[in-house]
């Protein structure tokens, strides 16, 4: 019995960077969703209900954290996960992102597009 591909919204204002994850998360039979920014990325995030959320911090209109915030005020976004994918490595920074409900925090040049798709079937129990 084959179970439906789980859908992931990728927030990230690098388009190279955004490409190259949705390729990677197609390829490992993902439904993809793209959003550039934090207010695009709110608005698909409660529209689709992905099954998860890969979430940029710096981007342009509204930052990853301030989207996040937003997410959680609304009924609909209260349990979707959210792993927080960023070049900020600060603890204060991290921090913030644990207290506004992610699952996991990855720095950006510490891991390869493996590792974040390992990390995300991990996540979402899939195989």
């Amino acid at each position: 019995m084959n179970e439906q591909p789980k859908k992931i919204l990728i927030v990230e204002d690098d388009k190279l960077l955004l490409n190259i994850l949705s390729e990677e998360f197609q390829k490992n039979n993902f439904l993809v969703s793209l959003a550039s920014n934090g207010e695009e990325g709110l608005d698909k995030a409660l529209y689709e209900k992905p099954d998860l959320i890969l979430l940029d911090i710096v981007m342009p209109v509204m930052d990853g954290l301030t989207m996040l915030k937003k997410l959680r005020a609304q009924k609909e976004g209260v349990k979707i996960p959210v792993m927080i994918l960023t070049n900020l490595s600060g603890a204060e920074t991290i921090e913030k992102g644990i207290q506004s409900g992610t699952f996991d925090f990855l720095v950006k040049a510490n891991w390869d597009l493996g590792d974040i798709v390992k990390k995300v079937k991990e996540r979402m129990a899939v195989s």
